[in-house]
């Protein structure tokens, strides 16, 4: 196939967003495969949005497609990102008819600081599913903290299993690599496994990322990998465009039921992993504290 013809296309379909925007879309494609003990691959399409977590409702004010805390075809919940209380928070802000996002940032600035990150008043964008006729899962979330001076300070994993449980995984920019970060250079960085995730890969592997930051397209690599070297490798691959509610439409049609089809493919390549004889793990307890600095 013929890429950049492909790339093309899509981008007649999809116009690209203005700089800088409250919010893009990224249209693509996840791949996640097994190299041990057996070969297993499954890719299929999806949608990410990118989201300045502090001007949310004003992307929500300028769409009909897209809610925030409110059922609308898309949308974003308080209670689907951060501390717990979000949800709490997010049913008081319904009852009382208001909007806002205020538990994430400080949350996330809590762990910044318990890591010495001082981002001051830096933008913070959110890298997710977003929520489909009400609903989401999102595998792996991506918080990307610029300090005041624009320059990105740290990224924050949070990951999500489907026992309902959350951890985050975060790491700091160096001086060195936020100048890279700003040529649009890769960005690598490890850490153990400290979270459940999986139940046929066990907790003695280590995450090793790739990435750069978003921009006209999206790129991550996450290895786990153990002694023996590499058992699974994931990618997310997409290209922006413009976030506003002409492309909302072509996605909704596009990619229907997106996010439950998330859900559905987790548990059917499990089924399948399950079928070639791969190994089952019980769900140990979650670690103590929800962070994994780095």
């Amino acid at each position: 196939m013929n890429l950049a013809k492909a790339r093309d296309t899509s981008n007649r379909l999809y116009p690209r967003p203005a700089r800088e925007p409250a919010a893009t879309l990224y249209v693509g494609r996840v791949m996640h495969r097994r190299l041990r003990p057996f070969g297993h691959r499954f890719a299929y399409r999806v949608f990410s949005l990118l989201i300045d977590i502090d001007r949310i409702d004003e992307v929500a004010a300028r769409s009909r497609l897209f809610s925030h805390n409110r059922f609308n075809l898309f949308g974003y919940h308080d209670r689907d990102h951060g501390p717990r209380e979000n949800v709490a928070r997010e049913n008081a802000s319904r009852d009382a008819g208001a909007a806002g996002h205020a538990g994430l940032r400080p949350w996330l600035e809590r762990h910044l600081d318990a890591a010495g990150i001082d981002i001051g008043h830096g933008r913070i964008r959110l890298l997710c599913f977003p929520r489909v006729l009400g609903y989401t899962f999102n595998p792996l979330s991506i918080f990307f903290c610029h300090d005041a001076a624009g320059r990105l300070a740290a990224i924050i994993y949070e990951v999500h299993n489907t026992f309902g449980e959350r951890h985050v995984y975060l790491f700091r920019i160096a001086d060195g690599d936020r100048a890279s970060a700003a040529r649009s250079a890769v960005l690598t960085h490890a850490t153990d496994k400290t979270f459940h995730v999986s139940p046929f890969i066990d907790m003695t592997p280590r995450y090793r990322f790739r990435l750069r930051e978003p921009g006209e397209t999206l790129s991550i690599l996450i290895r786990e990998a153990d002694s023996q070297g590499d058992l699974l490798l994931a990618t997310l691959h997409g290209e922006a465009v413009a976030f506003n509610d002409g492309n909302l439409a072509k996605l909704f049609v596009t990619h229907p039921l997106m996010t439950l089809k998330v859900v559905a493919a987790i548990h059917w390549e499990a089924l399948r992993l399950w079928w070639k004889g791969a190994r089952y793990h019980p769900r140990p307890e979650p670690p103590p504290h929800g962070m994994s600095p780095r």
